[in-house]
C-alpha cells in the first residue's frame, strides 16, 4: 500500500489550511487504513495530535442529532477509558 501522503497528496494542505474533507470511496478500499496510517504520521510530526472517532453509533438516530452527538460523544469517552 502506498503511504497516505502518496495517495491523497492534497490532504496535508487541507489539514494545514485547517480544512474539513471528506474520504469517499467503495466498501473494501482503504479508507480506514489510510486514515489510520494518517493519524499515525501526522502524530508522529509532532506537529499535530489526530484523534480518529467513529459516528457510526450515531446512525442509529437519523432523526435525532442531539441523541446521535450524545451516542457518538459517549463511545469516544468510553474508548478512551
Amino acid at each position: 500500500m502506498l503511504p497516505t501522503s502518496e495517495r491523497l497528496p492534497q490532504l496535508k494542505r487541507l489539514i494545514d489550511q485547517r480544512n474539513y474533507f471528506v474520504i469517499h470511496a467503495p466498501r473494501q478500499t482503504g479508507k480506514t487504513t489510510a486514515m489510520l496510517t494518517l493519524a499515525q504520521e501526522l502524530t508522529a510530526s509532532g506537529e499535530y495530535t489526530a484523534v480518529i472517532i467513529s459516528a457510526e453509533v450515531g446512525s442509529a438516530f437519523p432523526d435525532q442529532p442531539e441523541v446521535a452527538e450524545q451516542a457518538i460523544l459517549a463511545a469516544w469517552r468510553d474508548a478512551m477509558i
